[in-house]
This record gives C-alpha cells, sequence and structure tokens, in this order.
C-alpha cells in the first residue's frame, strides 16, 4: 500500500472524528443536525459524553498519522489500528442492532457503514502488513 494514502487515510478519519467528537462535546443537537439526525433533548448529555468517545478515537488516528510521518515504528501504528478497528466495530454492532430494534432511526446507518468502512480497510491492513511500508 502507497505511503501516501495510508498517511492521507489516517489524517482524514482523524480529523473527522476529532472534529466530530468536539462538535459533539459542544454542541451536540447542532452537530446531529448536520449529520441529519435527531435526537430527544433529555438525551444531548449523553450524545456529549458519547462525543468524548469520539474525539478520542480521533487523537488517537491523529497520532497514528502522526507516527507515520516520523517513520515512526509500524508496531505503534498496528496497535492504533487494532484498538481503533475494535472499537468502531463495537459501534457498528450497536447501532445496527438499534436500528433494527427501531430504538434509533435510519439515518444513523451512515455512521455504521462509516465505521464499518474503517474497521474492514484496517482489518485488510492490519491482514496484509500494509503498515511495514510507513517506516520507509
Amino acid at each position: 500500500m502507497n505511503r501516501r494514502i495510508l498517511i492521507g487515510y489516517q489524517l482524514a478519519i482523524g480529523l473527522s472524528d476529532t472534529m466530530t467528537g468536539a462538535l459533539l462535546i459542544t454542541a451536540p443537537e447542532f452537530t446531529l443536525a448536520l449529520m441529519r439526525l435527531r435526537a430527544p433533548a433529555d438525551a444531548l448529555v449523553y450524545i456529549s459524553f458519547i462525543g468524548s468517545f469520539v474525539l478520542s478515537v480521533g487523537l488517537s488516528c491523529l497520532y497514528g498519522a502522526y507516527v507515520m510521518m516520523r517513520r515512526g515504528s509500524p508496531c505503534k501504528l498496528e496497535i492504533v489500528w487494532l484498538l481503533t478497528a475494535i472499537t468502531r466495530a463495537g459501534v457498528v454492532i450497536f447501532v445496527l442492532a438499534q436500528i433494527l430494534a427501531h430504538t434509533l432511526e435510519a439515518g444513523w446507518f451512515t455512521v455504521a457503514v462509516t465505521d464499518g468502512a474503517c474497521v474492514l480497510f484496517q482489518a485488510i491492513g492490519l491482514r496484509k502488513g500494509w503498515l511495514a511500508y510507513v517506516a520507509r
């Protein structure tokens, strides 16, 4: 896998999750509106709480980008990919289950698809050893 593509991927997901998490913490109703989603007013504090987890995944991904750009240890990046993929897989399972149970609206499917795509990409990359290229 091309090093530039890996760095671009890492920066894109890191910036996306970091910004989304920060917005969910500070302006949950506005952020959900941007995502074309709704939540009851009494649930917004919990959406902000979830934002802290989204922010932490984003910052982890940005750390991974930093490691890549410094041509650091692929082992560090593998840990970032493994742990963020596990977190995202949990999100995918939860969101899909809640959509099927009709407790989350269908619009949340985009969250499951996005996180699922990241899990798939990272799982393939880990399996094929893509991260060995970042040290070169």
